[in-house]
């Protein structure tokens, strides 16, 4: 695909679409609740439809039109065996933690995915929940895909997570719902809370302490309403298209602002980005509001330690930021890259090195150095989204032609991207 370049400016509004985190969630506790769960503005893209399938499949009966989502829950019992395989696509969310919610259901599943999702290491969540006596059987142990698993009664689970994950958390957070007893978690630092809020959304409760949650199994959930706010990771390209085309000037309406999402806002901020937030209702289920952006002179950073899980699927964009900011840019602790659709340290720093970039991989992350003029070539997804949105956003500042294999990978996550951008371009 020939994309975009040498764009004069970025002037318009757009609404960003729902977030994919929370439109996974509400469709797996819609499906363990019971009663009736209305989702709007819930994303259609591939990997939540995916979690959709994956549900129906289980037996729950799910409506839907467009982005508004019906989900008729039977309560957690009312899952059945799978009468056929049950396919995640690209979606490591759905895998991971479906894996929590069957490890307590007294069935047999199997589970895969794309060749992506075949070479993503499971062990991190399998390895807690066959603690918990989950059966489970897979390529290397359990490490890969295709994975069967085969649930019952659960014993209650005290864990430390070995790295950051929100995916692992809620994995076990579902377990523990159906476990005989307490189960605690601990995180070497804190995650994404949305499996948090979406238990209190759905009547359920749970205790916690800095980095530590606590749940008790044997809760029964009831049905909801859920309005689904805009992907912060989504609105994170357009942030930084923003922030870096000349006289640009961006509107993003119904941005998700969850305080354990937002470490790309304390970027900007910290790189000198010209923003401003307008906050909606700050008691919300989960907190929203507009961000408008615009053409900025940014400064180099070190971004490390406790901010990295609260920005980690940002991290391509911001590499990108970096180029464009004056001086040296140092993100650390960030090995976690390596498991994501592609290994991200060494994709994002290969094709912004065909553009021009000056950036290195380091073992734990990456080095820009800034103001690099960006020229062109051909770059490739590798069928990872966020690095397909991020060379589409990079070409927009490139002096010379840029072609990008794979696109479609966008497609999981933000259908409507190359039309929002384009929107952009043609705003007065």
């Amino acid at each position: 695909m020939l994309l975009k370049t040498n764009i004069p400016s970025l002037k318009g509004t757009i609404a960003i679409p729902g977030d994919k985190s929370i439109s996974h969630r509400s469709i797996m506790f819609g499906a363990i609740a019971k009663g009736e769960t209305t989702v709007t503005n819930f994303l259609l893209g591939e990997d939540c439809l995916s979690t959709i399938s994956c549900f129906r499949k289980l037996g729950v009966s799910i409506e839907q039109l467009e982005d508004k989502v019906i989900i008729y829950g039977n309560g957690i019992d009312g899952l059945k065996e799978p009468s056929d395989i049950l396919d995640v696509g690209n979606s490591g969310t759905t895998i991971r933690l479906l894996l929590g919610i069957l490890a307590g259901r007294p069935f047999h599943s199997v589970l895969i995915g794309d060749e992506s999702i075949g070479k993503r290491p499971m062990t991190r969540v399998t390895k807690p929940l066959q603690t918990m006596r989950a059966v489970i059987h897979g390529r290397k142990n359990g490490e890969f895909t295709p994975i069967s698993i085969t649930g019952g009664d659960l014993s209650p689970l005290e864990y430390v997570l070995p790295v950051a994950s929100a995916q692992v958390k809620s994995a076990i957070l579902f377990a523990g719902l159906q476990a005989n007893g307490t189960t605690t978690i601990i995180e070497p630092a804190k995650t994404r809370d949305h499996t948090e809020r979406m238990i209190q959304k759905f009547g359920g409760s749970f205790e916690v302490d800095g980095c530590t949650v606590k749940i008790k199994g044997g809760q029964v959930l009831t049905g909801t309403e859920i309005h689904v706010p805009g992907d912060i990771s989504s609105a994170a390209f357009f942030l930084a298209a923003g922030a870096i085309v000349p006289n640009s000037e961006i509107t993003l309406k119904n941005v998700g602002l969850n305080p354990t999402r937002t470490g790309i806002i304390d970027v900007l901020k910290e790189m000198g980005a010209d923003f401003t937030i307008l906050p909606y209702d700050k008691d919300a289920f989960e907190p929203s509001g507009d961000i408008i952006i615009k053409t900025s002179n940014l400064k180099g950073i070190t971004i490390e330690g406790e901010l990295i899980p609260r920005l980690i699927d940002e991290i391509p964009i911001i590499a990108l930021l970096a180029t464009q900011a004056e001086g040296e840019t140092i993100i650390k602790d960030a090995e976690e890259l390596k498991v994501k659709e592609t290994n991200r340290i060494d994709t994002v720093v290969g094709e912004l090195s065909k553009l021009g970039a000056n950036i290195k991989a380091t073992d734990d992350g990456m080095i820009i150095q800034g103001k690099s003029e960006l020229i062109g070539g051909t770059v490739s997804s590798y069928g990872d989204h966020r690095i397909g949105m991020m060379l589409s956003i990079a070409a927009a500042i490139c002096k010379d032609k840029v072609f990008l294999e794979n696109e479609e990978s966008i497609y999981i996550s933000y259908p409507d991207f190359f039309k929002h951008l384009q929107s952009l371009i043609k705003a007065d």
